[in-house]
């Protein structure tokens, strides 16, 4: 197949959907590699096997990491394939255009949480770093040490951190901290991940509820009932007062992120706290949060930084690169694609411009009335 490379060109995105060594993977499978002159490093990927050219008329299949904007969507060959990242809600306005050209469109976002779809798991991938970077930029924030030290001029106390979300990012982020020697703590709807945040050594803080109302398929958090919302309110007003650094994680596929710190709870923090809101891009789990944007509210510094693995691009794009390449072998690995395979028909949004996902049929659906 002839696969293609554009230049990523969202703000703030330095990662790449391609790395050298993947590249070699592809051409010794006869594959042709195009890569969008100043892309990435052009010689390395020369070298690799790859062709450096604006040339993409004989593409068939495109990788990126974001979601084309409408004029990379103009330059993709009518009846040809992409993957990629892909949010439903926030692309919505521009699905005609994938319909109009045919495109047939796999989503990394949508890939199930399968054993075997681990390795092709973007969004795990990418979350990983983004909790690790996290609290390494939280820890510069704060006005504290992280680690209990011992000095000849007093002992100072730990810094006590906050993970607000238990997924990969939560994950990574509490065993950062846990590394850096602070005293952590962690909150999820999803009593499940109980034995996992203590495997790591947090603290696990929970709402005591008869129910897992906040599982939701895949191993994802759900919306909860009013009254949970109401207890969790509680408790993590009360908890984030004695906090240092909370650093939230919680996101909902497909829908904005839950609001989890209103302005209240931040004015209970102490001045030279901080908050890193890893879901600023989906609106922010804290009321104070701007995209992209550090804030300072009365002391506390709210960090809306929408994309961290894009802080570490080296790794960030031989993760995801991998990833992406794992999906492509996996759905292209016979001559005709198996439909009914769950990784495929998962991951597949639109086939030749015909809608493939029922969240998507809903979208669209809604959009119309």
């Amino acid at each position: 197949m002839n696969i293609g490379i554009l230049k990523e060109t969202t703000e703030f995105e330095t990662r790449l959907a391609i790395s050298p060594e993947i590249v070699k993977k592809l051409v010794s499978l006869n594959h042709t590699v195009t890569i969008e002159p100043g892309a990435g490093p052009d010689n390395d990927f020369k070298d690799a096997g790859a062709v450096i050219d604006s040339d993409f008329s004989k593409i068939d299949i495109y990788f990126k990491v974001n979601a084309p904007n409408e004029n990379e969507l103009e330059k993709m060959n009518e009846g040809s394939s992409l993957i990629t990242f892909f949010q439903i809600k926030d692309e919505i306005n521009n699905i005609s255009k994938y319909t109009d050209k045919k495109l047939t469109l796999f989503s990394m976002s949508h890939v199930p949480r399968t054993t075997l779809a681990q390795n092709m798991d973007a969004l795990s991938s990418q979350s990983n770093i983004a909790g690790y970077k996290s609290v390494i930029i939280g820890a510069d924030h704060i006005s504290k040490y992280m680690p209990l030290l011992m000095t000849a001029a007093g002992t100072i106390q730990p810094a006590k951190v906050l993970i607000l979300g238990a997924g990969v990012a939560g994950l990574a982020a509490i065993a950062t901290a846990k590394r850096l020697g602070a005293q952590v703590f962690a909150f999820d709807v999803r009593p499940v991940v109980k034995e996992q945040v203590e495997s790591l050594g947090a603290k696990f803080v929970e709402v005591k509820s008869d129910t897992e109302e906040g599982v939701g398929e895949g191993g994802y958090a759900k919306e909860v009932s009013e009254d949970y919302k109401r207890k969790q309110s509680e408790l993590i007003k009360e908890t984030i007062a004695k906090m240092d650094l909370v650093i939230t994680t919680a996101l909902i596929p497909e829908r904005p992120a839950p609001k989890l710190i209103d302005k209240q709870m931040v004015e209970s923090m102490k001045a030279g706290s901080a908050i890193m809101d890893l879901a600023a891009l989906n609106g922010g789990n804290c009321e104070l949060t701007i995209c992209d944007e550090i804030t300072n509210h009365n002391g506390v510094i709210i960090d809306g930084r929408s994309n961290l693995p894009s802080t570490m691009p080296e790794h960030a794009s031989q993760l995801y690169a991998k990833n992406v390449f794992n999906l492509f072998s996996y759905i292209f690995k016979e001559e005709n694609i198996d439909f009914e395979d769950e990784i495929v028909n998962g991951s597949m949004l639109l086939n030749k411009g015909q809608i493939n996902n029922s969240t998507l049929q809903q979208f669209v659906d809604g959009e119309s009335k």
